[in-house]
Parts: C-alpha cells; sequence; structure tokens
C-alpha cells in the first residue's frame, strides 16, 4: 500500500509546480505562531568561520519566519560531568560587526553578552515565537555522556550544570545571567547512548536506563527554573541502535517531541552508492539491512512513540562517491572512493550541488532523486523530494520536519520554504 500511496503523491507535488501540496488545512499561517507543525533547523556553531554563515542569514534569506525551532549546534558534556561550551569565542565572546548583525547594529565594547547568543537573542526579538534551544553532544562530543549519568548525583549535577549555563545564562567569568533569555530549552544529542558512535566514545550497556533517568531529572530541573522550556532529543535511525540505548516510550513521555534521524542512510563508509535519506524502502537496495525514512518512523511507532512526537529529520546536504559505473545511472554501484566536497569528502551543501552538472534521476517509489555526470554521483533533497516528505509527515500525523543544518540551504531558503509551504 505504501508505493500506491508515495506514487500520487508524488505525482500531485510534481504537478503542482514545486510550491504548495493539496492537503487539509490544519494551522494558522501567521509566522511560528501555534503551528501544528514543528519546522526545526540546526545552526552550526563554527559555521561563522569557514563557511562564512551567520545568525543573520537565517533572517535574510526568508528562513527564519518560516521555522518554528533553531537548534544551537553544539554544547559540550565534558569530562568532569557538567555542561560547558565548545567554543565561547563564537558562542558569546566575538564582537559582532555591523554587516553580520541581525539587526544591523555591531556589538558594543563592553557589552557583556556578544557572539553567535548576542544574535540569537536579536532573533528571538524580531520573531517572538521563535524557539532556539542549546544542542548537547553530537558526532563528536558526546564522549562523556555515558560517565555524566551513570549514577543519580551525576545526572544530578550535569542537569544542575546545564540549566545554570544555558537556561540560566550564567556564562563564565560574564555578570550572573548574561545570557538569560537566549534558550528556550535544551536538545540532547548522544550519538549514541549503548551502541558505537564516533571512535573513544565512552558506552556501557547501562547507557539506556540511565538515558530515561537522566531525561527524567533534567526535564525535572528545567521545569522548576521555567515550566515552559522545552525538552528535546535527536534519535538513530538503525533498530539495532534504538533498542540498544532508548527506552523508547518512556523517553517520549518525557519530551516535548524527538527528532529522528532521516539521513546518511548510505554514505561513503560503503563501497558502493546509495541513497542519502530515502522516504521508503528500495526493493532493489542490494544491502542487507535496508533503511529508509518510513521503516524508521514505524520502529519508533512499534516502540511506542506518539506519532505527534516524531519530528523527521531532513538533510541539506548530499552523499558523493566517485569512479561510478554507468549502469542504473549509478545507483548502487561500485565506487572508487568518496567525491570530493567542499567542506568534507564525499559531502556537499544542497546550495552548491544545485547548481552542479550533471543530469538529475528521479524515482517516485522511493521518493529520492540522485545527481550522475558519468562519474561522481550524489544522492541529496531538493525542493520536490522535500516537498513530498513534509506530505507523507503530514499525511501521517507526525510531528514536523527537522533540517540538518540550515547553512546547507540556498540564500533564498528553498528547501527551508519547500517544508513551509506544507507544513504549517
Amino acid at each position: 500500500m505504501r508505493r500506491p500511496f508515495l506514487h500520487l503523491l508524488t505525482t500531485a507535488v510534481l504537478a503542482a509546480g514545486l510550491t504548495t501540496v493539496a492537503v487539509p488545512a490544519q494551522a494558522s499561517t501567521t509566522q511560528n505562531s501555534g503551528d501544528r507543525f514543528k519546522r526545526v533547523a540546526y545552526f552550526i556553531q563554527w559555521g561563522i568561520y569557514g563557511r562564512n554563515y551567520h545568525v543573520r542569514d537565517m533572517d535574510v534569506s526568508g528562513a527564519a519566519k518560516k521555522l518554528t525551532h533553531v537548534n544551537y549546534a553544539f554544547g559540550n558534556v565534558g569530562a568532569d560531568g557538567t555542561c560547558s561550551s565548545f567554543d565561547a569565542w563564537a558562542d558569546w565572546q566575538r564582537p559582532v560587526p555591523a554587516e553580520q548583525s541581525v539587526d544591523g547594529v555591531a556589538d558594543a565594547a563592553g557589552q557583556a553578552l556578544n557572539g553567535n547568543l548576542n544574535q540569537l537573542k536579536k532573533l528571538k526579538a524580531k520573531y517572538p515565537k521563535l524557539k532556539v534551544l542549546i544542542s548537547l553532544g553530537g558526532w563528536t562530543g558526546s564522549k562523556y555522556f555515558s560517565d555524566a549519568v551513570v549514577t543519580a548525583q551525576a545526572r544530578a549535577k550535569l542537569a544542575s550544570s546545564c540549566v545554570d549555563l544555558w537556561l540560566k545564562g550564567n556564562l563564565p567569568d560574564l555578570p550572573a545571567g548574561a545570557g538569560a533569555g537566549v534558550f528556550d530549552g535544551i536538545d540532547l544529542d548522544w550519538e549514541w547512548p549503548g551502541s558505537e558512535g564516533n571512535t573513544g566514545n565512552v558506552i556501557r550497556p547501562e547507557d539506556k536506563r540511565n538515558f530515561t533517568l537522566f531525561v527524567t531529572e533534567l526535564r525535572r530541573q528545567m521545569r522548576a527554573f521555567d515550566a515552559k522550556s522545552q525538552l528535546t532529543a535527536f534519535l538513530p535511525a538503525a533498530e539495532a541502535k534504538i533498542d540498544a540505548g532508548f527506552e523508547v516510550r518512556d523517553v517520549f513521555r518525557q519530551l516535548d517531541f524527538a527528532t529522528v534521524q532521516g539521513y546518511d542512510l548510505h554514505g561513503t563508509w560503503e563501497s558502493r552508492t546509495g541513497h542519502n535519506g530515502n522516504l521508503f524502502t528500495d526493493r532493489k537496495d542490494p544491502n542487507p539491512v535496508k533503511y529508509s525514512v518510513d521503516a524508521t518512523v514505524r520502529d519508533f511507532l512499534e516502540r511506542g512513540a506518539p506519532a505527534q512526537k516524531i519530528v523527521v529529520g531532513v538533510p541539506a546536504y548530499g552523499q558523493g562517491w566517485t569512479g561510478v559505473g554507468s549502469a542504473d545511472h549509478g545507483l548502487y554501484q561500485p565506487a572508487t572512493g568518496a567525491a570530493p566536497g567542499l567542506w568534507a569528502a564525499g559531502n556537499e551543501d544542497y546550495k552548491v550541488l544545485a547548481t552542479k552538472p550533471g543530469r538529475h534521476y528521479r524515482d517516485l517509489l522511493t521518493g529520492t532523486q540522485w545527481l550522475y555526470d558519468g562519474n561522481e554521483f550524489w544522492s541529496y533533497d531538493d525542493p520536490s523530494t522535500l516537498l513530498i516528505k513534509g506530505a507523507y509527515i503530514r499525511l501521517k500525523g507526525l510531528g514536523g520536519s527537522m533540517m540538518w543544518s540550515i547553512d546547507g540551504d540556498d540564500s533564498r531558503a528553498s528547501l527551508t520554504s519547500a517544508l513551509y509551504s506544507v507544513l504549517r
């Protein structure tokens, strides 16, 4: 039944000129105001450097008015079991010049709060319904999570430090509360409790239970500080990782919503090409484990997650291989390695791929498109595939969409706009 559903859905989306989908209206179109669907985007802390992407760019592109949440990535969980900053210069120390400032006003000499946090505060002033969450961990920042939640005392200590630093805004070497009002909540991005993530991460079998206990303790302390603060988490696509690390039903009871991985389903750690974020499982996929967004959603639903709390992750980047043969237009073909990318081999932003030479191919049954030039193969989402995913989210009664990460979108916020046209 899923394949005819997607075929009809895709046909309707493409016929609509990639601007709208005829689905029942359920919410106000007022910016961020009481929207039925979450529209989340991650803003990366380090993007202000080589990528030259600033908080202001979310406003200039038109993305900010089409989002309900911005997750600021990342805050650190340190070896001492407390929350800290990975980069205080980027977070609150760097004086932002006028041309990079949301309101066009440069940070003044001697003011307490500078950097990205002050710009996020300005963005919220312009869009009062926009929520900003601090995201803790990430792929390279999850090493000490297991140690930090191993006992009740440790869990209480970590939760207290996170609330104090990020919600109360008690930033080091600044007046008390200098960072207050920036963050409306906390997003947990522990990759992964109970199973392998980045090399060197501490992993324990007890992580699964301890994650639930920590989420419960963190929620308690957050509510004591501000009953309206929001708690979310990023959860994996792989069924084995879900079962190793998450008591799904209990965790979702404590969360406002969770964003689930809808990308990196295949990538250049594999020796043949595949889809980065296919909506439905591809029967032609030769891999022993066949991933898809739909399969991940069903895995969480079967484990007790409420549909309206599942927010589907979508990529603003692609996975790419080089040395790819021409059979099946490069799909599922052997490759000699990762294709060159601007920031990392095998990885490229949507805004770059959108103008990259080559021929585009689409599979209506899996909700995918890819680019192949006779040598390089790139799997990525464009506005048309995101319209399809947005319609899937809406028709399935899910919670919304999450984009990793907003700097990969183009200067017109084409990906953000595609999701907004459906999920509001």
